[in-house]
């Protein structure tokens, strides 16, 4: 793959993308304020001073974004990584296992996706101590099923090819199966699922601030600070639209850089005979 074979809108997801990390890992060199820090009048608008104005205590709105990337980036990136690993080794060991191993696992995600995913976790976060790690793990629990589902899928295709059942008559296990046969081959895929897992768990952590069980104040998240600011909607201030922009703009540029991907993957096993 060459680089100006890359088309413009993923370079613009890429930057996008790319311009929110930076945010995220240099916050407190770059944010003109710290992150709770009172500077001004409450709902203050945007302007010379205040680039994007200030929040319902009076905090920099700018400030508030920046610093907020870096908690929505680590949580929705946490959770999906942990998600991802922990759907594909169950996926991927039910291909192989196939049986009653494979049956057991499939009805019991079957089961975990017959729940609603934001009422099971607000129950389930309702009930669990409110901290960072709970908030995590439920999350990657639930985005896990989805990922079991579309893993099941394609190491089921790639499962009856040649080369692995080869590597069964060798007398390969089944960790050697999944991560040097099944894996390489599912990867383009798999790719493209993660970063769409990596969108929706953005949204969804958005979704849980929003409604007061996601981060916790004062720590600065996005969904949180439209939570914060929504009653100036009324009066005509746009301090809620800022966050809800930032949300909005990563989760399209996550998706133009996902399109890209699924452009590229000519069919569901895209490992070895990729160029």
């Amino acid at each position: 793959m060459r680089l100006r074979d890359i088309p413009i809108t993923a370079w613009i997801g890429i930057a996008g993308i790319a311009l929110a990390f930076i945010f995220a890992i240099f916050a407190p060199w770059i944010a003109p304020y710290g992150e709770g820090e009172i500077v001004a009048g409450v709902w203050e608008p945007m302007g010379d001073i205040y680039l994007l104005g200030t929040d319902n205590l009076g905090r920099d709105l700018l400030s508030r974004v920046i610093y907020g990337a870096r908690t929505t980036l680590f949580v929705a990136l946490a959770a999906t990584i942990i998600s991802f690993s922990l759907g594909i080794l169950l996926s991927f060991t039910a291909a192989v296992s196939r049986g009653i191993i494979d049956t057991v696992f499939s009805r019991f995600n079957d089961l975990m996706m017959s729940i609603p995913t934001l009422i099971f976790a607000l129950v389930v976060l309702a009930v669990l101590p409110q901290s960072l790690l709970i908030l995590i793990l439920v999350m990657a629990v639930l985005d896990s099923t989805r990922v079991y589902r579309l893993g099941r899928a394609v190491a089921l295709d790639v499962a009856v090819m040649e080369f692995v059942e080869a590597a069964k008559l060798r007398g390969e296990g089944r960790l050697w199966i999944i991560f040097r046969e099944i894996l390489p081959n599912t990867l383009s895929p798999l790719l493209a699922e993660f970063g769409l897992r990596f969108a929706f768990s953005i949204l969804f952590l958005s979704t849980l601030s929003f409604l007061g069980l996601g981060i916790q104040p004062p720590a600065a998240d996005w969904g949180g600070m439209v939570k914060d600011n929504k009653d100036g909607i009324i009066f005509g201030i746009p301090a809620a639209l800022v966050p809800g922009g930032a949300i909005a703009a990563l989760a399209v540029c996550v998706n133009l850089v996902v399109d890209w991907l699924l452009k590229r993957t000519s069919s569901l096993k895209g490992g070895r005979g990729d160029a």
